[in-house]
């Protein structure tokens, strides 16, 4: 499917970043939607993709531990299947995630990522991007931007920033350290990112799991790549980001039954913790 190598051929040693189809996938590429009533319901085929991106060759080594290049050879990974799966018209968003441990959800050991390309847009991607558009309708600026200028100009719930991203606690996190990762420069589209921004991501996104790993001893946590729908235009309403959630606390009646997080650790508080860890 995809396979980046330093040397070989196909199905030998010698690969850097493997993506292989889900063994027991959610959805399967093959056949046709087949869209239909049922009463007052609806239903349809499981049509899409499932997609395993194995990220290195080292079993005892995990996302944080690789070095920049291999970071960066993942992210290409990210961003090639993307473009790919985004020609198949039926496939309406991918959406690409991490758990890492598992409390956070993996059911393998070996550092990997998903990516599962779905036939319809999921309902909390919509409601994101309708309370994004209400915002721009509004201000006529886009929310994410504005995020981006205020917690530059605060300082307080920054993590760290580079030339092209920005590394923050969100202003009412939803979980302990969660923690976003926003490009400086507007753009929707994960997959519209160049050569230099994969750079400098990777640089931004090893340095922050490093430091989570520092200090919160290596915690389970949960990656995901927010962005805009694939067979959608530019939006200038919508900002791409990353979402970084550690396993710290556990969802029950409460969140379930009223939709609000309780959280123990303040933003400012974690961005602090964060700041002092170092290793930028």
């Amino acid at each position: 499917m995809l396979a980046y190598r330093n040397a070989a051929g196909a199905n030998q040693p010698g690969w850097q970043v493997r993506v292989v189809p889900n063994k027991y996938p959610v959805l399967e590429i093959h056949g046709g939607l087949n869209r239909e009533g049922e009463g007052l319901y609806d239903k349809m085929e499981g049509i899409g993709a499932h997609e395993v991106i194995i990220e290195t060759p080292d079993h005892t080594k995990t996302l944080s531990e690789l070095s920049e290049k291999e970071i960066a050879d993942v992210l290409h990974a990210f961003r090639d299947r993307i473009l790919d799966l985004k020609r198949d018209i039926r496939l309406r968003y991918i959406l690409l995630f991490k758990n890492h441990g598992t409390a956070a959800g993996a059911t393998m050991e070996h550092s990997h990522s998903q990516l599962i390309a779905l036939p319809v847009v999921p309902k909390r991607v919509i409601e994101e991007m309708e309370g994004s558009k209400r915002y721009y309708n509004f201000k006529e600026r886009c929310v994410f931007c504005d995020i981006i200028r205020q917690e530059r100009r605060d300082q307080v719930r920054v993590v760290s920033e580079s030339e092209r991203f920005l590394v923050l606690e969100p202003y009412a996190p939803r979980f302990p350290f969660e923690t976003w990762i926003l490009p400086r420069q507007h753009a929707s589209h994960f997959e519209t990112v160049d050569q230099a921004q994969l750079q400098d991501l990777s640089w931004v996104l090893r340095s922050t799991l490093r430091k989570i790993d520092k200090v919160l001893e290596r915690p389970p946590y949960n990656f995901v790549l927010h962005t805009a729908p694939v067979q959608e235009g530019a939006m200038v309403y919508y900002h791409w980001h990353i979402e970084l959630m550690p396993k710290l606390t556990k969802v029950a009646g409460f969140e379930w039954g009223t939709g609000f997080y309780i959280n123990p650790s303040p933003p400012e508080e974690s961005a602090r913790f964060l700041r002092e860890a170092g290793l930028g």
